[in-house]
């Protein structure tokens, strides 16, 4: 997933190229320097950074600890969220970055701008159940909710920004470090917040370094210019090894797959896309591509997370003969090429990859070469985002989201007609009343049982849909150099930021 104002989250930020890149000196002991994939847009929440706590620079009303759990981070205390008014009141003693103490007034104007239509916030439709945010004093914050809107308090994660500040201007927060520089297309170097309301961080100075290519990326981390990075399964085989590196594998509910145009005349076909369904060996894709590390996706709710309806979960050995018939049947005859036509329509598309990319490369190709057993043509295209941004309409693409938390994350951007071609939400312009029905119900009601029930019914309508071909969860792998303690692994989300394990460097120290 790539969101082009850059956020992520759900998290979602847009990938940049990185030419030329600056060498980061060797990191020293208080020093850490983080290879990262994709650079964001902008550095502030309210267009979309971070909003989910992937930031090291703000702090939201609440965080999550590495177990999913919401606990306070600005707030004193978790409130309680029945109803349509939900009131925080804010820690004491907390400034930001400048100077200036945080007050309540900062909370709200940080969420007036997310939702104030004229700075055209990515994130605003997540924030859509707030009708006005109040600031009776100026520890206590109360939101007044449209309809009680059961993700409210994990909403509240949006990193806050002071009151009346530049939304394009100098990044400040009051998270545990601080801007320094950022050199577009390379690095991002932050300081310690030694005024940080909670524990400073050991390491002193973090330096931010962007390099979209994976084979690009291992090749500095080898070379010593990383000291910690995330890479494809396959490409951490040759540091497993390795005297003073470290590879770790956190389970994530990061799924990628192909995200099908409807308003074209082969991908908008029911039967096709069913059939590419039954035709791909996800199997194979993780244990080639994913080197195992890795489980067969069926649909946007990972297993496990507890929103998951098992009965989604199909078979991940293909069952050609099914994909064939299904396609027979629809009027997809077989040619003589070998190529499937109907109504003198060729079973043709093109599935383009980011080329930097060199996972969803794999995985394209394993697509392409599945879909040609069943007599459909699959034509590959490694193309750079902006090049991607202009066909999404047309053709398909290789993409990637996911998230543990809420299922009301990023599903109702994906599947819901108001969002339809709205960038990277729901780009296949995917249109069915009820799943607009399903969707606004699951969050309009905070009841457990009744929401459980309504996104069992979002799951079963994606599959029956084939909204998208689902192929595989990641577990997200990296590499880290030299001994450190407060590495801290739980199930992470699709982050382009620093969120999962490298968000945790706030909490690393040096071995001793």
């Amino acid at each position: 997933m790539k969101r082009r104002s850059a956020l992520f989250g759900v998290f979602v930020l847009a990938l940049t190229a990185c030419s030329a890149p600056s060498q980061p000196a060797p990191a020293a002991q208080d020093t850490v320097v983080l290879g990262l994939s994709s650079e964001p847009d902008a550095l502030n929440p309210v267009l979309g950074y971070a909003p989910d706590g992937g930031s090291l620079m703000f702090d939201g009303l609440v965080r999550r600890t590495p177990d999913l759990k919401v606990q306070p981070a600005l707030a004193e205390s978790l409130p309680e969220a029945e109803g349509k008014k939900v009131e925080f009141t804010l820690r004491q003693g907390v400034t930001f970055h400048d100077g200036r103490p945080l007050t309540s007034a900062d909370v709200v104007y940080t969420y007036e701008q997310v939702l104030k239509s004229g700075n055209n916030s990515p994130i605003r439709g997540d924030y859509a159940a707030i009708d006005k945010v109040d600031a009776p004093d100026e520890r206590t914050v109360v939101f007044h909710l449209k309809y009680p809107y059961a993700p409210i308090v994990q909403r509240a994660t949006l990193g806050i920004v002071p009151d009346k500040s530049d939304l394009s201007g100098k990044p400040v927060g009051t998270g545990p470090y601080a801007f320094v520089s950022w050199t577009k297309g390379d690095k991002i170097a932050l300081k310690a917040n030694e005024r940080y309301w909670g524990d400073v961080p050991a390491v002193k100075n973090l330096v931010l370094a962007y390099t979209t290519d994976d084979n690009a990326r291992a090749t500095r981390m080898a070379a010593g210019e990383y000291t910690a990075t995330e890479l494809p399964p396959k490409a951490v085989a040759r540091f497993r090894d390795q005297p003073g590196v470290t590879v770790h594998e956190a389970p994530s509910a990061d799924y990628r797959g192909v995200m099908f145009p409807m308003d074209q005349p082969v991908t908008g076909d029911l039967a096709v896309r069913r059939a590419l369904s039954l035709a791909v060996d996800r199997s194979a894709m993780v244990s080639a591509i994913l080197a195992g590390a890795g489980a067969p996706a069926f649909g946007p709710i990972a297993p496990g997370t507890g929103w998951h309806d098992p009965s989604v979960t199909g078979s991940a050995q293909p069952d050609r003969a099914e994909a064939a018939a299904t396609l027979e049947a629809a009027g997809w005859k077989a040619g003589a090429d070998g190529i499937r036509t109907k109504d003198g329509t060729a079973a043709r598309f093109t599935l383009m990859y980011p080329a930097g990319d060199s996972l969803r490369k794999d995985l394209a190709l394993a697509v392409a070469s599945d879909a040609k057993q069943v007599g459909i043509d699959v034509r590959l295209a490694g193309l750079d985002w902006d090049a991607i941004d202009q066909r999404m309409a047309k053709d398909a693409l290789i993409m990637g989201y996911g998230t543990p938390y809420d299922p009301d994350y990023t599903n109702y951007e994906l599947f819901h007609s108001s969002y339809a071609g709205q960038g990277y939400f729901n780009p296949g312009r995917y249109d069915n009343p009820e799943m607009d029905r399903l969707l606004d119900a699951g969050r309009r009601t905070s009841d457990r049982a009744a929401r459980e029930k309504t996104y069992q019914e979002v799951q079963r309508l994606i599959r029956d849909d084939a909204v998208w071909l689902y192929l595989v969860y990641l577990k997200h792998t990296y590499v880290v150099r030299g001994g450190w303690s407060g590495l801290r692994i739980g199930v992470e989300a699709h982050e382009h930021s620093t969120g999962g394990l490298l968000g945790t460097v706030v909490n690393w120290k040096p071995a001793s």
